[in-house]
């Protein structure tokens, strides 16, 4: 749970700094949607799915390395 809670903190932090305002993100509980779990085929939490642009890409644990996900986003 607590990597949870830090990935949250982290992706909150990233889209705030680098993506103000041009950005959707959706948190979900998969505990509570159980069925979306299976459908994205997740199976280590926490995952960050990025939908687009395209290729999807995905992360997974709580987001620390802030430079390897601004790389991914085209940001750095």
């Amino acid at each position: 749970m607590q990597n949870s809670v830090r990935a949250i903190k982290n992706i909150n932090q990233i889209c705030e700094e680098h993506l103000k305002d041009n950005y959707e993100l959706e948190i979900i509980d998969i505990y509570q949607q159980p069925e979306l779990a299976i459908r994205e085929q997740i199976i280590v939490i926490p995952a960050l799915i990025i939908k687009s642009p395209l290729p999807e890409r995905r992360f997974i644990g709580d987001l620390s390395d802030i430079d390897k996900i601004l790389k991914v986003l085209h940001i750095k």
